[in-house]
């Protein structure tokens, strides 16, 4: 035994271990094949799914975009051929509203989609049509994206500030306050909660803003011209 070396050990324990692997092999040949084709099959349909997916989802986006650039479309005639307008705001409103419509029907349950209903929601706010306004603001205000859903709650506490429900539209501005988002911030919400309450309470309203004054330039300069507003004691 000491005359065989480290060296001879190592090499006749690798050659054992080969020879061992080739024999599970032939014994096992069938199966392995089997169950390797079902991984590859599997493998195979994830990334199948996974393009779909992304196509899908571009899809999905441009048809977003189209209804955007019509809903952003100028009215009138621009000179510009890859910039056309439409002949009147009326022509301009129907044709978003089609198209906006369109990829909530398709597309139901995406993220684009939901961005199509909160422009729906406020396009009926525009024409005056609060009752719709508000059921459609209201899907995306309860929905599961919390950016998305911001900014319908403040649309929504607009409407039921013109609607005279001030509790509910307070409601729905302490609740950003609380939970603000990218696209709402504490600041923001606080203001707006002020301007729904300025006629009502207005010493309420001023103690939300005066700590807003000293705030970063925007929102200082709104909380200013709220303040400004108020009635003076």
């Amino acid at each position: 035994m000491d005359r065989i070396s480290r060296k001879e050990l190592k090499t006749d324990k690798f050659v054992a271990e080969v020879s061992e692997t080739v024999e599970f092999f032939q014994e096992h040949r069938r199966q392995i094949i089997r169950y390797g084709s079902i991984v590859l099959a599997v493998l195979v349909l994830l990334a199948a799914g996974m393009w779909y997916r992304r196509h899908q989802r571009a899809v999905r986006q441009e048809a977003l975009n189209a209804a955007l650039a019509i809903y952003n479309a100028p009215v009138g005639q621009t000179g510009n051929p890859f910039l056309p307008g439409y002949p009147s705001e009326e022509e301009k409103n129907k044709a978003a509203l089609k198209a906006f419509s369109d990829l909530v029907a398709r597309y139901s349950g995406s993220d684009e989609a939901l961005i199509a209903t909160y422009y729906l929601g406020t396009m009926a706010a525009d024409r005056g049509d609060l009752a719709e306004a508000e059921k459609r603001l209201r899907q995306v205000a309860e929905s599961r994206h919390p950016q998305y859903a911001s900014l319908a709650k403040v649309a929504l506490a607009d409407i039921y500030r013109a609607q005279g429900k001030i509790a509910e539209g307070e409601k729905l501005l302490r609740s950003l306050i609380e939970k603000p988002t990218d696209f709402v911030s504490r600041e923001h919400a606080t203001i707006l909660l002020a301007e729904l309450i300025k006629d009502s309470r207005p010493e309420e309203a001023r103690k939300l803003l005066e700590p807003l004054r000293t705030s970063r330039s925007v929102i200082s300069r709104h909380s200013l011209t709220v303040l400004a507003e108020l009635p003076q004691k």
